[in-house]
């Protein structure tokens, strides 16, 4: 079987899209399967294209068993919705150029990301290759983006809208990586159920494993691996720091995005110092090593004003190290972290709550290894890559043989 994924972002690209898609893609060469991937070249978040591709449309490169076609989008930080829009269209256009060079045999197209607007490439390949698309859901799509106000036009909201039902209609099958998404794609877009099959976004277990702290401090970190993007309220985490500033508490903010000149105002402007940020991008080694090291793990979810629906895939990375994670969410994720027993969940905006979660993990050594042994077996027994990757398998001979 030979499967062609599609994603506009891959690593060493940030975010769940990225780390969604080459988690598949490994999954499936473990267990047996030649994989392509067309990608946008590296870009996300910060549009920071290295410099020797920016002036070509194509460069191929060979990664843990698969290969990978980067291919040219606009060197742009994906900020805002005028940004990210042009970055889809880019990919959009030049993940078509590969079509008559990977091959004389696709079996599946799994369209990955930009969300649903990653099904028009994939179109074209399946009458290509004659072939049938998946279509992975991240996020959805425009529901997300309405909700963080990236998106406020009516007409907007209305071809937001027409591409996800066109998208979810075209696909033969949709795999969500949340149970919460099934209601909205089928009740919303009128998608037959039986096509809807969640995929959980999976874990490497062999780079995200538990490893002895080489620290000497006695300081309590916690740390935060990941985007700096509007879905994520740090407002909350730096009014916790700011209460905690003399209690032996230190917060790491590792990563990137359009928030990163905010997080160093706002640490300046209330004069934290128990708050680092680290504003750069770390292979996935390093963000491994870098989570091994904590003490606990944060994930400070937005406000959505409902239930959040999706699950972030730093979710199993932190329980993968085995570490207790604090999850300040309400939905999906909090009924996942309390189904796994693997952290402490906080409600969005209460920094006062999170602040004594901290101190609760911190004052309960035996809790906090607990919770994150929790974690670590969960994800070894449900979530490592060479699971999802049967478990995809699955689903592809399901639709071949139809």
């Amino acid at each position: 079987m030979h499967v062609l994924i599609l994603s506009q972002i891959f690593p060493p690209d940030m975010g769940g899209g990225a780390t969604r898609a080459y988690n598949v893609a490994k999954g499936l060469v473990l267990n047996g399967v030649q994989v392509t991937v067309v990608a946008g070249f590296p870009h996300y978040p910060t549009g920071d294209v290295p410099k020797h591709l920016r002036k070509r449309a194509l460069a191929v490169e060979y990664v843990d068993g698969f290969k990978v076609i980067r291919t040219w989008v606009l060197p742009i930080p994906s900020k805002g919705l005028v940004n990210r829009m042009i970055l889809f269209a880019s990919f959009i256009l030049s993940a078509i150029f590969p079509i008559l060079s990977i091959g004389n045999k696709i079996d599946v197209v799994f369209s990955s990301n930009p969300q649903v607007f990653a099904i028009f490439p994939a179109l074209l390949y399946k009458v290509r290759y004659r072939c049938p698309i998946v279509l992975n859901v991240d996020d959805l799509w425009p529901e997300d983006p309405i909700d963080l106000g990236l998106i406020r036009s009516g007409i907007m909201k209305r071809i937001g809208r027409l591409a996800a039902k066109i998208a979810y209609n075209i696909a033969d099958i949709i795999t969500p990586i949340s149970p919460g998404y099934t209601a909205v794609i089928c009740g919303k877009y009128g998608v037959d159920p039986s096509k809807v099959h969640v995929v959980r976004a999976g874990v490497d277990l062999y780079k995200f494993r538990v490893l002895t702290s080489k620290r000497g401090d006695r300081v309590f970190r916690v740390l935060y691996s990941g985007a700096f993007s509007v879905a994520y309220d740090f407002d909350q985490v730096l009014l916790a720091a700011k209460k905690l500033e003399n209690e032996g508490v230190e917060f790491i903010l590792q990563g990137g995005g359009e928030l990163a000149p905010y997080l160093k105002a706002k640490v300046e402007e209330f004069g934290l110092r128990n708050v680092k940020i680290v504003d750069k991008i770390l292979s996935r080694d390093e963000v491994a090593e870098l989570l091994a090291e904590a003490d606990a793990l944060i994930l400070p979810l937005k406000d959505f004003g409902r239930p959040y629906l999706g699950i972030s895939s730093k979710l199993y990375e932190y329980q993968a190290v085995g570490k207790p994670i604090i999850c300040c969410a309400d939905g999906q994720m909090v009924e996942y972290v309390r189904e796994t027993s693997s952290g402490i969940v906080v409600k969005p905006r209460d920094h006062e709550a999170l602040a004594k979660s901290v101190l609760h993990l911190r004052n309960n050594p035996e809790l906090a290894r607990e919770l994150g042994k929790n974690g670590r077996k969960y994800v070894e027994e449900n979530l490592s890559l060479e699971k999802i990757g049967r478990k995809m398998i699955q689903l592809l001979n399901t639709i071949l043989k139809h």
